[in-house]
């Protein structure tokens, strides 16, 4: 307790010294929780967004299928087995046939994928009502992304190519019919979906499918050759690219906070030396060296404390209000080829704010132990002449 006084006495004693040091440490606490809120925001909301808009609980995959490769669509396509039937027909499943195509707009031509799905499927977010047929006209539904690339509108028409089953190219006009806003770019650019059965019919491939997107609830089972993929293994590239941003923006606040460190290690170190006297008094009367070391080693830590409550003064409303309203990011950041939207809202939960001020007080801790071990060998009569080496 006699520490404790004795620790804030001195703090309050030095000053403009002190009110640096904690603004500054103050400062690089808020920036910490405030960066990873974002990522934990960001992290949260791509999850959820590719979730409901292109991956659902999981996928049965075409053996032969390889999202990254595209010559691959050729082959992986097949008919449905039975046991895979019954779950379309209870809407566990939503069936989705791709192919390459190429495209036509105002005569330019650009490599397409075709992409075939249920206009009535349940699962995804994607607006396939819109594909429903319409007066014999074959209807198609683009994304913002592919609607900004082909310079298309709702109404238009657009000349698509393909080449059959057998090998056999053909040609058609389809109608965008709709264009729907997502902040998942894999089910948008460079693609146009079809209604499932008109395009089976024209790819000569009645009752095929490349993969199907399982809803809530679905429990794999025996589909040979069909391969389950679950979430886990469907998100792992998003999470791979959440870590790398995270240690990323770990070096920049890191560098942050090890500036406020260093001005609280000075600030130590110079105490000790303008102190040598008092340190020796402090001996003389009783005390023993290493509750002196504990006298400096409290007053680092109480640093860490005063910023961390300057911070939630000054960091609680702002980071609401972020919360709130969330952070813009730039319009280049959609045409990254990740779910990002144009907003997103900092998440900051219980465990990061606590994770924080332990990390916040620890490191002060330390820095302040580390000069004040000195004084652990000192000699008293040294100490009172004010000869601490």
């Amino acid at each position: 307790m006699l520490a404790i006084k004795l620790a804030f006495k001195n703090i309050l004693g030095a000053g403009f010294r002190t009110i640096l040091n904690i603004s500054v440490l103050s400062f690089a606490f808020v920036v910490i929780i405030f960066y990873n809120g974002v990522l934990e925001g960001w992290n949260q909301q791509a999850r959820r967004d590719t979730i409901e808009w292109e991956i659902g609980q999981g996928q049965l995959w075409h053996p032969d299928y390889d999202p990254l490769d595209f010559f691959s669509y050729q082959d992986a396509h097949a008919p449905l087995p039975e046991a895979v039937q019954a779950e379309v027909a209870a809407g566990q499943l939503t069936p989705i046939l791709l192919t390459q195509a190429s495209a036509f707009p105002q005569g330019r031509m650009q490599g397409v994928i075709l992409k075939g799905i249920d206009p009535k499927q349940p699962i995804l977010k994607i607006p396939t009502a819109l594909l429903a047929d319409q007066d014999g006209q074959t209807p198609a539904l683009i994304g913002k992304r592919m609607a900004h690339a082909i310079k298309a509108k709702e109404g238009d028409q657009l000349l698509v190519r393909w080449r059959d089953k057998n090998g056999t190219f053909d040609a058609l006009e389809v109608t965008i019919s709709g264009i729907f806003d997502s902040n998942v770019p894999t089910i948008d650019a460079g693609q146009i979906w079809l209604p499932l059965e008109r395009l089976q019919q024209m790819l000569s491939m009645p009752g095929e499918a490349t993969y199907l997107v399982a809803r809530e609830g679905f429990v794999p089972a025996n589909a040979a050759p069909w391969v389950f993929k679950g979430q886990d293994f469907l998100l792992a590239d998003l999470d791979t690219i959440i870590q790398s941003k995270k240690g990323a923006s770990g070096i920049m606040y890191g560098l942050l906070l090890i500036i406020a460190l260093l001005a609280i290690f000075d600030t130590q170190v110079l105490s000790i030396f303008r102190r040598q006297k008092e340190i020796g008094t402090y001996i003389a009367l009783g005390m023993t060296r290493w509750q002196v070391v504990g006298i400096f080693t409290v007053e680092g830590a109480t640093y860490s404390i005063l910023a961390i409550l300057l911070g939630a003064l000054y960091g609680t409303p702002l980071l609401w209000y972020l919360a709130k309203v969330g952070w813009a990011m730039p319009s280049a950041s959609q045409d990254m080829g990740i779910s990002i939207a144009e907003k997103i809202y900092p998440v900051f939960g219980f465990g990061l704010i606590l994770g924080t001020i332990l990390l916040v007080v620890l490191s002060a801790t330390v820095v302040s132990f580390l000069p004040a071990r000195k004084i652990a060998k000192i000699n008293p009569t040294d100490a009172l002449k004010g000869k601490i080496q």
